[in-house]
């Protein structure tokens, strides 16, 4: 207990001394994304929400080519990619992947014209295959520290025993590979590299350069620290000590949760989750074998699991909820994000894993001590608590690929402002995509006092895309504003916007004016 709060000590330090790291999100373009320029921009720069460490930056100019002659300066949260003297006119695309401070990578393009714009597509994303391989080597990862790790910690910590552990050295087996797997398919994905690309330096000097390079180091020293404790060695004891402590340290070196601000609170927080999941998940496996053939130590194991498991699953409820707390926000992003809905399924996963922990506590055990025929039933359970508890890894290794909600920067809505002598109109577009869009439109008069109109139109069209006038009307709300909800603009470009105010039945006002749409 006292190497636990020390090292708990150690994580809130760390937490003090080092900056508020979260899932990057670019906040800032200029030129803006969709831009029709006169001339080429003498750069682009990208502004993050964070400090980020460039992966690979492309430009592909207005002919299609891929340039290799645009020099990229990073300064803190800015990217900065200077434009070749030689830039044609057209489309130019210029796609980023940059690594943010949790380690995940973060990739977008920016598109802009010179001059008329041309068919330049971004470049074409990184295969799903190996999107399917850090997956399945992040489920793996998880099998080798949880079931592995917290296995032979259970044996040698609460068991006493080495019965049933042919799972967790299988676990192990599984863990030691994925760990390396996931550091080189790290690499790759920072880079937009293919597979091939596994057997060069690139990816994995790239993936040691992050906060999860040292993370999965600690992790394959905590489950080389368990395989050597299933020797009968008079160290294996404390080699099961120290595993299961790198667990949880693995765990909070890196990843949304451990570098969520105030990180004071969240890496202790993740480390103790990390060790309450690793002794609860570790202990399934043993305990199925320790109750499929029942003898005089079966019940004082039992007894001394059940008696730590209640603090444990405390300390598991709590640290979970505080992340979630901090993660999400609000409680409608549960519904509302990809994140959130990967965590609602969890909870439900859960929670009937917690409803099996305590059917086993509080009936199938006391079942057991007054007669041995009902260790069938209590082991059906908790391989029932081994089969939830691999869907809870499969679904949380999903996490990988979705940013948590307080990370997600709300889209500015695309403002504008249309004046002259006679009146002056507002128009607020949100989020000013190519897709569905809503409008905002305050009609003011040439003095900036409101304009109190009788009807309000919104006429929209894109020539260039042989898109006709599409009229919507608009529709007073209680703010005073005229609205038009859910208008589809089907591709980006510069729609010609007008807006007719009937002011009288004999009065109508008139503006127009361009609204440039970006890409989704």
């Amino acid at each position: 207990m006292r190497l636990l709060a020390a090292l708990a000590t150690l994580l809130i330090l760390v937490g003090y001394s080092t900056g508020a790291f979260a899932h990057a999100a670019l906040i800032s373009v200029e030129p803006a994304s969709g831009s029709i320029l006169a001339s080429a921009p003498k750069a682009v720069e990208l502004r993050f929400n964070e400090a980020v460490t460039p992966g690979a930056i492309q430009l592909i100019d207005g002919a299609g080519r891929a340039r290799d002659d645009a020099r990229v300066t990073t300064t803190g949260e800015s990217i900065s990619v200077a434009m070749p003297p030689d830039l044609p006119q057209g489309t130019a695309v210029v796609s980023y992947r940059v690594i943010s401070q949790d380690g995940h990578p973060v990739a977008g393009s920016v598109i802009f014209s010179i001059g008329a714009p041309t068919a330049t597509k971004p470049p074409a994303n990184v295969d799903g295959g190996l999107n399917a391989l850090i997956w399945l080597a992040r489920i793996g990862l998880y099998l080798g520290l949880f079931v592995g790790v917290g296995g032979v910690f259970f044996a040698r910590a609460i068991a006493w025993s080495m019965i049933g552990m042919t799972v967790p050295r299988a676990a192990l087996a599984i863990g030691l590979p994925s760990a390396v797997v996931s550091l080189g398919a790290l690499g790759l994905d920072l880079l937009g590299l293919p597979p091939a690309a596994l057997v060069t330096m690139a990816p994995w000097t790239i993936a040691f350069a992050t906060s999860a390079g040292p993370a999965l180091l600690v992790a394959i020293v905590a489950m080389s620290h368990a395989l050597m404790a299933l020797r009968s060695a008079w160290y294996a004891r404390a080699f099961a000590a120290i595993g299961f402590v790198g667990v949880g340290l693995s765990l909070a070196m890196t990843g949304h949760a451990a570098t969520a601000p105030p990180e004071m609170l969240t890496r202790p927080a993740i480390f103790l989750h990390g060790l309450a999941v690793a002794f609860w998940i570790g202990a399934l496996a043993p305990l199925t074998a320790l109750v499929s053939k029942p003898t005089a130590a079966t019940l004082p194991v039992l007894n001394r699991f059940s008696r730590i498991a209640v603090p444990v699953v405390a300390a598991l409820a709590l640290t979970g909820l505080l992340l979630a707390i901090i993660q999400l926000e609000k409680l409608s992003a549960l519904v509302e994000t990809s994140y959130g809905l990967i965590l609602s399924i969890k909870l439900a996963l859960v929670l009937s894993l917690l409803a099996l922990a305590a059917l086993n506590r509080f009936r199938l055990t006391p079942a057991l001590v007054r007669d041995h025929k009902a260790a069938p039933a209590l082991k059906r359970a908790i391989v029932l608590e081994c089969i939830v508890a691999l869907g809870i890894f499969a679904v949380v290794a999903g996490w990988r690929f979705t940013p948590p909600p307080r990370t997600i920067i709300p889209e500015t809505p695309l403002a504008i402002h249309i004046h002259t002598d006679k009146a002056m109109f507002q128009v607020l577009v949100s989020p000013g995509k190519a897709g569905v869009d809503d409008f905002v439109l305050q009609l003011m008069t040439g003095e900036a006092t409101p304009l109190k109109a009788k009807e309000a139109t919104l006429t929209l069209s894109l020539p260039e895309r042989g898109i006709e006038p599409i009229e919507r009307d608009a529709e007073l709300g209680p703010d005073g504003y005229w609205h038009v909800r859910k208008v589809a603009l089907p591709f980006a470009g510069r729609w010609h916007l007008r807006i007719d105010a009937l002011v009288t039945d004999f009065e109508k006002i008139t503006l127009e004016d361009e609204l440039e749409v970006t890409p989704p």
